[in-house]
């Protein structure tokens, strides 16, 4: 590779990376209620999705968002939402719907401490709940969790 094709590394927040890769990885659709420290995702996919020809929708609440995603995955589009803790319990059942339908979807978790509402600090707790997620039924969810 010539020096002229290469650019410099690119510096950026992970919750920017995340909308980054979804629209380099063809996601046209990103539905989402904002929720600290999540909001970030929500910015970034609001700016950067109708750039890139796709939709950005802040919808009421998590379980609009959810069943907005459902709804697009349902119609075939690579589509995402973001939250964290208390946002992706409300999220439940609309994800035991995607999971009972089979249909792909991308649901980041930003980890938050509780219980309930809790704090921004770091911990588990969302770690476990997403791998084992609160929905009724018996599935499970493929995860991927980065190290830092």
């Amino acid at each position: 590779m010539s020096s002229s094709l290469k650019r410099p590394p690119l510096l950026i927040k992970g919750n920017e990376a995340i909308i980054k890769g979804a629209i380099l990885a063809g996601c046209k659709t990103f539905f989402g209620y904002p929720i600290t420290p999540a909001s970030e995702i929500a910015e970034a996919a609001a700016r950067d999705f109708p750039a890139a020809g796709g939709t950005f929708i802040q919808a009421e609440s998590e379980t609009a968002s959810i069943n907005m995603v459902y709804g697009a995955a349902s119609a075939g589009v690579r589509t995402m939402t973001a939250s964290s803790g208390p946002g992706i319990s409300l999220m439940q059942e609309g994800v035991s719907y995607l999971a009972g339908s089979e249909l792909p979807a991308v649901i980041v978790s930003i980890v938050r401490g509780g219980p309930g509402l809790g704090n921004i600090g770091p911990e588990q707790s969302d770690y476990n709940q997403i791998v084992r997620i609160g929905g009724h039924g018996n599935y499970r969810n493929p995860v991927l969790a980065p190290a830092t």
